[in-house]
């Protein structure tokens, strides 16, 4: 029998889509239509629906970017069209891009009541079903002219805000035309062969040739193509769906996998479009999440990040009350247990708790649900704490999809359980269809098969369906595939289910799973850890800032009545929180995003510094006496860890350089530091040890400029290749003593560097205070520093702890890690000696090992300072900044924590006359006191997050600086246990409190304090 295969299958795709799917609105008359321009940012609905409004016809123009135009739509049904299903067809301009990268509109009726959203992908409007004769209809279309930024990356200006918006300058030319708008009967018995034809054919392509079902579609399509009159598709198209019946009854196999189909739609809080624009697209995607579960009430939709859905609650209330009464019939299902997806490698480890803290209550308080999953799929990596925070916030199941994208190593497993640096496992999942935006194709479905890992012992996985990134969410064409594919042979079966529900049957079946252990480093977008410098200092600086005012605010609260800004906190936290969003905090979101950000960054220092002010002036009272605060957890300078105290002695100040041959020497009789003619340091000596730290011949802070171009993605990756070809700075303009140090000034290509290079006395700690005026483009820009040290792994901080790695590229999983994320230090060392790097603001790091002809080993670390990407903002980081990092000679990893921290958390002074003993003390330097606040019930608790730091069991005295009636160890969300939950126990005495820590363990404490202080 000869082969028709190929010419069915170009017949099919023909057919489906130049005639079966157009005559599912073939019938059609047209409407009238008018146009409202709005002159600038958003208007309200009510604005929107009184404004003077123009007749338009189909070709019109409109929309310059980021503008927003209402369309008023109204016609009458004609009267043959009685009982009939009728709905307006719209195409605003859309072009083939995905459902949230182009024009989108949000669709309402006269009285402002939300009716669904309008996109690439779904382009209608339900008008009557069944349709009454003669009636009149009117629609009112508020239409984003979003652009389209995501086509090739090609570099563009379009992502600046635009000046029109806020009255300056006039509009750019307009980006859509209207193409259609007509009314239309919906036929349904079109629509549905359309989607019997869409399943089995997708199904057919996949199957293997030697496959009889495979054939058997072939002849079965081949039958109903030939009874489609494609003169009269309406009039056939029954009659075609007869022939199919039989190919769509027959049921899957016993064995076949089953795949846990969950509606989605990921919309990244910030990326190429600004947050007002994504507090719109919640509003779109969810109207018509709520349309769709009308028609289909076993539809169901999970939805992560609290912030979209508060901003929904606040903005679009119809919508929300829409969305609340589909979560008590169980169809919207709150997942995620965080405010916003965050990026994971950045954000610090108290905002992470904040994250599930405030994700948490939020979904507690407006639904009633205790989420009890992580759901990240498109974070770009994620470090090796996490497990530990899950478990403590309550959460039992990770999922994630990113790991996929790793371009060196595929990862092992799809279900697994995941275990942190402390010991905890949270049991997780990667979907195997490899993407968070599904349509349930037949491809996906047979992707999916063939690629899930742990076939051997599971047969279960997550598919997540619905246009993301944009938003949109799931169509109604998914929907008829999930239908049909649900029990059909040859394929997955596809069943609709919430997470919960597939999490508790896959860890039922595959409880055994394997172990992974640490990080889950994604070999892909190495970059993020260092584009948009403004950025990341912004959240450092907030990060801290915030530490700092709860702790001062809840000290003068129980030493001095003051009141403490519950309200005030909550809304700077949850600010900070959204600015964590993994396109925003990274680096690649549009100029839009992240020059909004740094002026959002700003008004969050100047408040959080008044909020920090007014509390330490009442603790130090009146008096023109130094009062000195020390937030670190660390004493210094005679000053206790999270106290203030009289200065006891003059501050620290630097050492004076002398001269010494071509260059400067700093000697604090601790170090002793040598800086030539270049303004390279040539020698870091470690007096008590003498020992030098720096390879022979070699220069340490030497600045390296390298060509940065990656393959694909600017403002995410760096690719290897990127060290073929380096350009040392070692000629400077000026390198100079002054009382405060030796400072350098150097100049290359159209920027420039200037160093204060620093050593305070009684330091083993060299800082680095770094201005530059940077114009570079495409390049990458390094300070390398080369230690004399044999170091078989770093030691990098991570939010509550540190993660180990190999310096050595022994496999492929250890040579993808060629640039690695850091947070306050990045420590190597050798049995008992070592030294460490801190950092104010930079997250990107490098480790590499060389032998030298001497025998010796030149370790160096290298961290990266700045890039200058041009997709998608042309500008990133270009201009002026200022960043600082310190090389702590002689240090092992008790060093390289504390010194992280006191980069970080500088001192302040303010005049007064009182000493503050601190609320809580540790006896132990290795346990470290993260977080003092106020419990956010405004029970007047006080409560206490601290962690053991360096990564061995711990014993330690908390010591209350008042009377302590109680205390107990809790969950993040401050929740006391429950009898018989087996929460570490706590032992009080009096105002002490004896804990016993494991290897990074984290434990919050609330304590209550008793009368008297």
């Amino acid at each position: 029998m000869h082969s028709k295969r190929r010419l069915t299958e170009q017949r099919l795709d023909r057919v489906l889509n130049q005639r079966i799917r157009p005559a599912v609105h073939a019938r059609t008359v047209p409407v009238e239509i008018a146009i409202w321009n709005a002159p600038g940012e958003p208007v309200s609905v009510s604005d929107g629906l009184a404004a003077p409004y123009e007749p338009v016809a189909l070709g019109h123009r409109w929309g310059p970017p980021w503008s927003t135009s209402w369309f008023r739509i109204s016609g009458t049904v004609p009267r043959e069209w009685a009982g009939l299903r009728v709905e307006a067809v719209i195409d605003l301009g859309f072009n083939v891009t995905g459902a949230g990268f182009s024009t989108e509109g949000l669709v309402h009726r006269a009285d402002g009541s939300v009716v669904k959203a309008l996109n690439p992908r779904n382009a209608y409007i339900p008008v009557a079903d069944p349709a009454v004769g003669g009636e009149e209809f009117t629609y009112y279309v508020e239409a984003a002219a979003n652009p389209n930024l995501n086509d090739d990356h090609i570099p563009t200006r379009t992502g600046d805000r635009p000046s029109w918006l806020t009255g300056a300058g006039s509009a750019d030319a307009p980006l859509y035309q209207l193409l259609r708008l007509e009314l239309a009967v919906f036929d349904t018995q079109v629509s549905e062969l359309a989607h019997d034809l869409d399943v089995l054919g997708g199904l057919m392509r996949e199957l293997p040739e030697a496959d009889p079902r495979r054939w058997q579609l072939l002849h079965s399509i081949e039958r109903a193509l030939d009874v489609v009159d494609l003169q009269d598709i309406a009039g056939s198209a029954t009659a075609a769906r007869e022939v199919l019946r039989p190919a769509l009854a027959a049921p899957a196999a016993p064995g076949a996998h089953r795949m846990s189909a969950v509606g989605h739609a990921h919309i990244d809080t910030a990326w190429l479009w600004p947050l007002r624009e994504t507090v719109r697209k919640v509003a779109r995607t969810l109207s018509n999440v709520t349309h769709l579960m009308d028609d289909h009430p076993g539809f169901l939709f999970a939805m992560s990040q609290a912030q979209q859905l508060a901003w929904l609650k606040e903005q679009r209330p119809e919508v929300y009350s829409r969305v609340q009464e589909k979560a008590q019939k169980g169809q919207f299902l709150p997942v995620g247990s965080l405010w916003v997806e965050p990026d994971t490698n950045i954000t610090g480890g108290e905002s992470l708790a904040r994250q599930l803290i405030h994700g948490k209550r939020f979904y507690l308080d407006e639904f009633g649900v205790e989420t009890e999953e992580m759901w990240l799929p498109d974070t770009f990596g994620y470090h090796a704490a996490m497990p530990q925070l899950m478990k403590l916030a309550g959460v039992r199941w990770f999922l994630t999809q990113k790991i996929s994208w790793n371009t060196t190593n595929k990862f092992p497993h799809h279900t697994f359980w995941w275990e942190g640096i402390d010991g905890t496992r949270i049991f997780s999942h990667f979907p195997p269809v490899d993407t968070y935006n599904a349509e349930i194709t037949g491809a996906e479905l047979a992707h999916a098969v063939g690629n899930f890992q742990d076939k051997e012992a599971a047969n279960s996985s997550l598919l997540p369906f619905g246009y993301g990134d944009g938003g949109g969410g799931p169509t109604r064409e998914m929907l008829a595939r999930a239908e049909r594919l649900a029990d059909l042979e040859g394929s997955a079966r596809v069943v609709i289910e919430s997470p919960a529900d597939f999490f508790e049957r896959a860890h039922a079946e595959y409880p055994d799973a394997p172990v992974w252990q640490g990080e889950l480093y994604l070999e892909f977008h190495r970059a993020t850890l260092t584009s948009q410098l403004r950025t990341k200092q912004g959240n450092r600086r907030s990060e801290h800032m915030l530490r700092e005012a709860e702790l001062w605010s809840a000290t003068a609260a129980v030493r001095t009545g003051f009141a403490y800004p519950y309200q005030a906190l909550d809304r700077l936290w949850k600010t900070v929180l959204l600015h964590q969003f993994h396109d925003i905090l990274p680096g690649s979101s549009i100029a839009w995003v992240h020059r909004e950000a740094e002026e959002t960054y700003a008004a969050v220092t100047t408040e959080l510094g008044a909020l920090t002010d007014a509390a330490q002036r009442a603790l130090a009272g009146e008096g023109s006496l130094p009062v000195v605060f020390n937030s670190a957890p660390f004493a210094r300078d005679g000053v206790p860890a999270l106290g203030a105290t009289l200065r006891p002695r003059p501050p620290v100040r630097p050492v004076a350089p002398v001269p010494c041959g071509d260059g400067f020497v700093l000697d604090n009789g601790l170090v002793r530091v040598r800086i030539d003619a270049r303004g390279l340091v040539t020698s870091a000596y470690d007096i008590a040890a003498e020992r030098e730290a720096l390879a022979p011949g070699a220069a340490a802070n030497l600045l390296q400029l390298h060509q940065d171009f990656p393959n694909e993605y600017d403002a995410w990756d760096i690719d290897a290749f990127y060290r073929n070809t380096v350009h040392d700075l070692l000629d400077a303009d000026s390198v100079r003593a002054e009382d405060g140090g030796v400072r350098i000034v150097r100049t290359f290509g159209d920027s420039r560097i200037e160093q204060l290079v620093s050593l305070p006395e009684d330091s083993r700690r060299l800082d680095i205070d770094t201005e530059i005026d940077w114009h570079e483009r495409e390049k990458l820009l390094k300070a390398a520093f080369p230690l004399d040290v044999r170091a078989g792994h770093s030691s990098a901080e991570i939010p509550f702890g540190h993660v180990q790695r190999p310096t050595h590229t022994n496999t492929s999983w250890d040579a993808a890690k060629f640039e690695i994320c850091a947070h306050r230090f990045l420590h190597l060392g050798e049995r008992g000696w070592g030294a460490a790097v801190v950092n104010d603001s930079t997250y990107g790091h490098e480790v590499t090992r060389d032998v030298r002809a001497d025998g010796g080993t030149t370790t160096t670390l290298r961290l990266s300072l700045l890039r200058a990407p041009r997709y998608p903002d042309p500008d990133a980081d270009q201009g002026h900044h200022r960043l600082r990092y310190g090389f702590v000679i002689g240090a092992d990893i008790a060093d390289a924590v504390r010194e992280g921290y006191a980069f970080n958390q500088p001192e302040r002074s303010l005049p007064g006359s009182a000493e503050v003993r601190p609320l809580v003390s540790t006896d132990s330097e290795a346990v470290v006191v993260e977080t003092v606040k106020l419990a956010d019930d405004r029970s007047g608790d006080i409560v206490v997050r601290l962690y053991e730091a360096h990564g061995g069991r711990a014993r330690t005295v908390l010591t209350t600086g008042f009377p302590l009636a109680s205390a107990v160890a809790t969950d993040l969300l401050e929740r006391e246990p429950a009898p018989g939950e087996g929460v570490d126990a706590v032992q009080a005495d009096g105002r002490e409190i004896r804990l016993a820590l494991r290897p990074f363990q984290i434990l919050t404490l609330r304590l209550r304090p008793g009368a008297g202080n």
